[in-house]
């Protein structure tokens, strides 16, 4: 069977060492972050230490390898066989987009678009269709990647892939008028991904945010109606520090006492420095999280130089945080993420 994953191009000097750790040999490079390879089971597996370098994985079920600009009625074709081949699994959707997302040129966009749209028409009506945001995320969908290399396509749930949208990345705009720095989109794309396992936070649930200034997190999860307790030495930004629902305490996070009565619904932490610093402070909190808090961490691994260092201190803070009494809930390389992973645990 063909599988298509993705590993960042933040990765690219890795990725050939990424695959030989994967175990994954003849891949085929698609694009700048795809890989297309044949292998009889899923890879990489779950526990696998270098999973955490793979963004996006889905089964190949159908393939063209052809040049869509040159194949006449291109968009027509391909949309009679997916009808063909898929329209009696009834997915839930049909999600279709660019193997290279970011391209400045439009084409393969406006390519996918049209592909969407007119294999819509084709298939009976779909319960997810008009959102990509209201699947299920254990329910199959229908994705499909395309490019100058062909049109790929896989059957299988949002869960099973680890994204909504297919190759996972979801775009965020970070021109937005609330938006004060990328770090925003960074949180914003965090929650999206983390429904993948988790149900969503109530609007007007309490955060508590280390490694808060200038805001740029803060700011989007003000915006979505949280309250926000923010801790940082360094101030916040002037648009945000006297919003009605932000405390800030301007001290640092690895001394913070919070209010004697603090009780909070999810904890967020962006430190930067040593992530076992970063990590003590987050452990040192955990008595006034509620019972079934969410704690999302990035992890910082901007100054190791190997996969073997990136791994290893992975291994060594998730292990931690276990021994703390904290459940893993996930772990991700997001699109707005660099030299970084978020990690998700549950109190």
């Amino acid at each position: 069977m063909q599988q298509l994953i993705r590993i960042s191009e933040v990765f690219a000097p890795h990725h050939p060492e990424i695959l030989k750790r994967l175990g994954i040999d003849g891949a085929k490079k698609l694009g700048a972050e795809y890989f297309l390879f044949q292998h009889d089971t899923s890879v990489p597996a779950a526990d696998e230490p270098y999973a955490i370098f793979v963004g996006w994985r889905m089964p190949v079920h159908h393939a063209w390898p052809c040049n869509p600009e040159k194949t006449v009625d291109f968009v027509e074709k391909s949309c009679l066989a997916l009808e063909r081949k898929f329209s009696a699994a009834s997915p839930q959707s049909i999600l279709v987009g660019p193997l290279i997302a970011g391209s400045p040129n439009p084409h393969y966009r406006k390519l996918a678009a049209q592909l969407r749209a007119r294999a819509l028409q084709l298939f009976a009506p779909l319960p997810a269709s008009r959102d990509p945001e209201s699947q299920d995320p254990a329910r199959p969908t229908l994705f499909a990647l395309l490019g100058r290399e062909g049109l790929f396509c896989g059957l299988a749930s949002p869960r099973e892939c680890r994204g909504f949208h297919p190759g996972g990345s979801k775009f965020i705009s970070r021109s937005a008028a609330h938006s004060i720095s990328r770090a925003g989109a960074k949180i914003a794309e965090a929650l999206h991904f983390i429904r993948l396992d988790h149900p969503p936070l109530p609007e007007q649930a309490r955060w508590l945010e280390l490694g808060a200034s200038p805001g740029g997190m803060t700011a989007e999860l003000l915006h979505r109606g949280c309250h926000v307790t923010a801790v940082d030495r360094a101030p916040m930004d002037p648009r945000i520090a006297d919003h009605e629902r932000l405390e800030f305490f301007p001290e640092n996070a690895a001394t913070f006492v919070p209010p004697r009565d603090a009780s909070y619904d999810a904890l967020l932490c962006d430190l930067n420095g040593d992530a076992h610093d970063s990590l003590a402070a987050v452990l040192q909190l955990l008595r006034c999280l509620r019972d079934g808090a969410l704690i999302v961490f990035t992890l910082k691994t901007h100054k190791l130089g190997t996969l073997d260092e990136i791994v290893g201190l992975h291994q060594s803070i998730s292990h931690r945080a276990t021994t703390a009494g904290l459940k893993p809930v996930a772990q991700t390389h997001l699109t707005y993420n660099r030299n970084e992973f978020t990690l998700f645990w549950k109190k």
